[in-house]
C-alpha cells in the first residue's frame, strides 16, 4: 500500500477472508490492506464488525465474542517464521479492539489463510506453516493439507462444538510458558488464595485462573447458559480476577480480556478434566485452544485445584472436557514431569471470500 491517504474503504470494499477456525470464526486481512494507523484500523474493524451492538446487525459478527475475531496476515519479520499473524478481538457491545491476548482457535486458519493469499508456497501434499504470533512472540507450527497444489478443508478429523468432518490441521507450540506472564507460574507458587478461594494462576500460552467449581459455590456441570445468568458467580469471579491480574504481572486488568477465569471439576466423560472458562465475563462455548493448553498443564501439578481432579492419561493426549465436548491437548513432558512441547489438532475452512464493505464513519478518528 502507498504512503498516500488511505482508500475509500466504504466505496471501495477490503479484501476479506472469512473463516471458520476452530470453534471461532473471523475475518481474515492482509496487513498491508489495512490502515496504517491503529486507531483507523481499530475504527475500520469496529464498523466492519457492526460494534457496538449486540446484535452486531450492521456488521458481519455474530453477536458472540467468539465471532467477532480477527486475524491480519503478514510476512514474518524473523528468519524462523513464515507469516507474522496478529490477532484482534473486536469487542460486541463495546467500542474496543484487544491485542491483549492470542487466540489458538483463530490460529487454526492461519495456515490455510497464508496460503490463499500467497503468503506461503505450496510444498506437497502437506504444507508445513511456520506462524509467528505477534501477541506473544512465539512460533507456532500448522500443517495444512494441499493436495493438488491447493488447500484442502475436506477430511475426516472432527472437534467437538463443529459439526461435520474436516481436514486436520495439527497445531504444535514450544517455548509458550510465560507467554504474556513472563513465567510458567507468574507469582511462583502452584496455588495461592484470592477471596478465600483456592486457584492456580497459570501461562502456558493464555494466562488463566484455575479454580475449583465446588469452591464457586457450583457443580462446574452447568450449562453455559445457566451460568451465564449467575450474576452472584460472575461478580464473584471479576472481584478475583482483578486481584489476579497484577499478581500475574498483568497489571490493571479492568479493561483487558486476560486472564481467563477457569472453573474445574472431575471429568463427566472420561476426559482428564472437565472445565467451564470465562473469557473473561462471558462463558464460552467450549474452551479456548491456548486456555485448553493452560489447563492440561495445570493437570500436571500436584495438590493443585486441577491436580487434584484430574485424571491423567497414560499417554500424550489430555482431554479437555468444556460444555458441548472435549478438545485434545497433545503434551510432552521431560524427565522432571515438566511439560516442554504442547499442541493440539484443529480444524479451519473457508466460508467467503471477497470484499467487506463498513458503513461510513460517523464521526472522524
Amino acid at each position: 500500500m502507498s504512503d498516500g491517504p488511505d482508500p475509500d474503504y466504504e466505496e471501495d470494499g477490503i479484501a476479506c477472508l472469512w473463516m471458520r477456525g476452530g470453534t471461532s470464526k473471523g475475518a481474515y486481512f492482509l496487513k498491508e490492506d489495512m490502515p496504517k494507523q491503529e486507531s483507523a484500523r481499530n475504527d475500520l474493524l469496529l464498523r466492519i464488525m457492526g460494534s457496538p451492538d449486540p446484535r452486531q446487525i450492521d456488521g458481519i459478527g455474530g453477536a458472540d465474542p467468539l465471532t467477532s475475531k480477527v486475524a491480519i496476515l503478514s510476512p514474518s519479520t524473523r528468519d524462523d517464521a513464515d507469516v507474522d499473524y496478529l490477532f484482534l478481538q473486536v469487542f460486541v457491545d463495546q467500542a474496543r479492539v484487544s491485542d491483549a491476548q492470542g487466540c489458538g482457535n483463530i490460529l487454526a486458519g492461519v495456515g490455510p489463510a497464508a496460503i490463499e493469499r500467497g503468503l506461503v508456497s505450496v510444498a506437497g501434499d502437506e504444507t508445513p506453516v511456520r506462524i509467528h504470533m505477534l501477541n506473544t512472540g512465539e512460533v507456532a507450527k500448522a500443517v495444512v493439507q494441499t493436495p493438488g497444489g491447493r488447500v484442502s478443508y475436506a477430511g475426516d478429523a472432527t472437534i467437538d462444538g463443529v459439526p461435520g468432518h474436516h481436514a486436520a490441521i495439527p497445531l504444535m507450540f514450544t517455548n509458550i510458558a510465560g507467554s504474556m506472564c513472563g513465567a510458567l507460574l507468574p507469582t511462583g507458587n502452584a496455588v495461592d488464595t484470592i477471596d478465600g478461594v483456592e486457584a492456580t494462576l497459570i501461562d502456558n500460552g493464555m494466562p488463566i485462573v484455575v479454580m475449583r467449581a465446588s469452591d464457586l459455590g457450583v457443580t462446574g456441570r452447568e450449562t453455559r447458559e445457566a451460568l451465564e445468568s449467575n450474576s452472584d458467580l460472575k461478580a464473584r469471579l471479576e472481584a478475583i480476577r482483578l486481584t489476579a491480574g497484577p499478581m500475574m504481572n498483568l497489571g490493571d486488568i479492568s479493561e483487558k480480556t486476560v486472564p481467563k477465569m477457569t472453573l474445574v471439576s472431575r471429568p463427566q466423560y472420561g476426559g482428564t478434566i472437565s472445565t467451564r472458562s470465562f473469557i473473561p465475563h462471558r462463558c464460552h462455548a467450549t474452551i479456548g485452544v491456548f486456555a485448553a493448553v493452560s489447563v492440561a498443564t495445570a493437570c500436571t501439578l500436584k495438590n493443585t485445584p486441577a491436580g487434584d481432579l484430574a485424571t491423567l492419561p497414560a499417554d500424550t493426549g489430555f482431554w479437555i472436557e468444556h460444555p458441548t465436548g472435549a478438545a485434545e491437548v497433545l503434551i510432552e513432558r521431560d524427565e522432571n514431569g515438566a511439560v516442554v512441547v504442547a499442541g493440539t489438532l484443529r480444524t479451519a475452512r473457508k466460508l467467503f471470500d471477497g470484499r467487506v464493505f463498513p458503513p461510513r464513519r460517523v464521526n472522524q478518528i
